[in-house]
Order: structure tokens, then sequence, then C-alpha cells
């Protein structure tokens, strides 16, 4: 029985015939939404263990939440698309059909901030954090809200890196190599067929797989997947990890505002923020556990040249309309309030359209 008919059922204290009682507290009561969490690791995971913890906590909103787990996003999204769960907690990669705005902040560079010719992490995660804040605010309301469809959370799950099984490759380019294409991802695909390397079909659930079996040459993951996933298998001895992120993960919850109380997103989002800081020292520690030796520097240069690459990239993508010119922009002012000294803070890219 769903704890708001229980509730229901106790305020009306049997006082009135049974079949009033249940006009009231049962046909018209909405069933408790169901969220579909995807987690690679299923019931099992870390995911799936904060989506149980944020579901009690949300009880004091007014909303009791079912939350369902799937080591499969694919199905996952389908679930949720054809309305069997009422909210999805998932990449953005699958989310972005329900907001591009938030969806912006895993795009290629967007958060990435370089100084003297490295990637500053620190900087660069207090863009993730600051974006976040931003977005929970009540002034970023709007931002969050498409179509019926709200962001109710979003959770840093740290930066993306290149995974090689042969370290040389950063040397001599990725011409020919074998890369993850995941079939929903449009943009992957065109960055594939841009430095000419090899696409070949892949999702979240076997990536990893095909990586360690010999099948893919490079997969792209953040840190906090190489152990859990056994990434490192892969890796071995021959292969490496660019210390260069190509970009920062995050996982995103997107719900069906008619299923949820009024009010419901913002006491979501502020849920999500505060649990920010507990999840980042996760992610950090995540990547200092990968052995010093694994790791991969460009040289100064070669880093810069990168992330102007990013940008003009993400330009391009924004004015063929794969990219939301929104998000962009929002992100470009989030980077220049963390570093106003950067290059890019003096002109009007990605501000003007």
């Amino acid at each position: 029985m769903p704890l708001s008919l229980l509730r229901c059922l106790i305020r009306a204290r049997w006082a009135a015939p049974l079949a009033v009682v249940w006009s009231l507290c049962g046909a018209g009561a909405q069933a408790a939404p169901t969220i579909c969490v995807w987690d690679p690791l299923g019931a099992a995971g870390q995911v799936f263990d904060g989506a149980k913890t944020y579901a009690l906590a949300m009880q004091k909103h007014g909303a009791d939440i079912a939350v369902r787990a799937y080591s499969d996003e694919r199905i996952a999204a389908d679930d949720f698309r054809v309305g069997q769960c009422q909210g999805l907690l998932a990449t953005s990669l699958r989310t972005k059909p329900y907001n591009a705005i938030t969806a912006a902040m895993d795009h290629g560079g967007a958060a990435t901030i370089i100084k003297d010719g490295r990637v500053d992490l620190n900087a660069s995660y207090a863009v993730v954090h600051k974006a976040v804040q931003v977005l929970a605010s009540p002034g970023a309301a709007k931002f969050n809200v498409q179509d019926g469809f709200e962001i109710a959370g979003i959770i840093s799950t740290g930066a993306l890196y290149t995974m090689v099984r042969d370290r040389t490759l950063f040397a001599r380019g990725f011409a020919g190599a074998r890369m993850p294409a995941f079939d929903h991802d449009k943009v992957q695909a065109h960055l594939i067929n841009m430095i000419g390397a090899q696409p070949v079909s892949a999702d979240l659930r076997n990536f990893v797989t095909k990586f360690n079996n010999g099948g893919l040459d490079v997969i792209f993951s953040p840190a906090v997947a190489y152990l859990p996933m056994e990434i490192n298998k892969g890796v071995g001895t021959q292969g490496g990890i660019s210390r260069l992120p190509l970009g920062f993960t995050t996982l995103q919850l997107v719900i069906q505002r008619s299923h949820f109380p009024e009010g419901f997103g913002a006491a979501s989002r502020t849920y999500w923020l505060s649990q920010h800081d507990a999840v980042l020292t996760a992610v950090r520690k995540a990547e200092a556990d990968i052995p010093p030796q694994i790791w991969v520097d460009l040289k100064p240069e070669e880093a810069v040249a990168f992330v102007t690459a990013q940008h003009n990239l993400r330009v391009e993508l924004g004015k063929r309309g794969f990219y939301d010119k929104q998000g962009l922009r929002f992100m470009k002012r989030v980077r220049c309030s963390v570093h106003a000294q950067a290059p890019e803070c003096a002109t009007r890219a990605e501000i003007d359209w």
C-alpha cells in the first residue's frame, strides 16, 4: 500500500463509509511515482544506494518514491519514455532530449580550465560545482523545465578521460583506432569521423568488455569506473590514461512534473546539491587511486591547442544545432566567473550567436 494512501486512511479514521473513504483516498490518489535508476552495477551499486537514500529524504517533501535499478541504461531510458517510470536518473546523453541546457555541462571542454598550459582540475571542478549550484537556485528554475519535464538533480561523476590499450596512440594519433560508437549519441559519431577513427557499435553495458577483450583500442570513462568496472585489465601495462579530460560527466535526474508535488523539483535539486561535496570526494579519491605510471601528460602547447579546438568545435556544433546555444552561453559564463583571466573571456564567442 502506498504511504500516501495509508496516511489518507489514518486521517479519515474510518469515520466515513468505506466507499467514501476509497473515493477520497484511493481512486483520487495518484500512485507513487517510480524513478528508473541506471547504475552499471544494478541494485548492488552505489548510485542505486544513493537513490534509495534520496527517496527516503524526499518523503518529507510529500513524495513517496519507488526506485528501480537498471544495469542497462537503454532499457531504463525506454521505460521512462513509455511511462513505466515517472523519473529517470541516467547520464546526460539519455536526459538531453528532456533538457538540452543542463546537458551542456557535459559537452567537451565546457567546464575545463587551463592555467599555464595544464588542466587545473580544482578550478575545473569548481566550474562544475558552481554550475550545479546556480541551476539549483530559485532564480534558475526556468532553465530546469522543458515541455512538462524537469531536471530535479545533477550529480557530478568526474572528469571524462581517454583510456587506451597502447599509450603510443597519444603520440601517433587516433586515425584507424577502434572507438565505441553509441547509437544514441550523434555528436560522438561526428567526432569519430572527424579524427578518422574506426567506430565500433557499443553501449554502456558492454563497452568495457569489448575494450578488455581487445575489440576496442580506446574508451572514454571517468575514474570512478576504472577499478569497479575493471577497466584496468584493458589498460594493463602497455596502455595509459590522458591526464587531459575530454569533459566532465554528470548523472541527471529528469522527472515528469505532473506526477510530483508542487515544488518538488526545487527541493530535489537542493538535496542533490547537498550531496555534491561527498560525491566529489569519492571522485577525487578514484582519480588518486590510479597508479601514477598510468597517467600520460600532454605538452603545455598541446593542451592549450586541444582546449582551443574543443571551443571551436562547441561553436560549430552549436551553430549546427547539435548543442544548445543557451546551455553553451550558461557554461561560458560559469567558466569565466571561475577564471576570468582566460583568453576566451575577452571574447563574445559562445555568448552572442
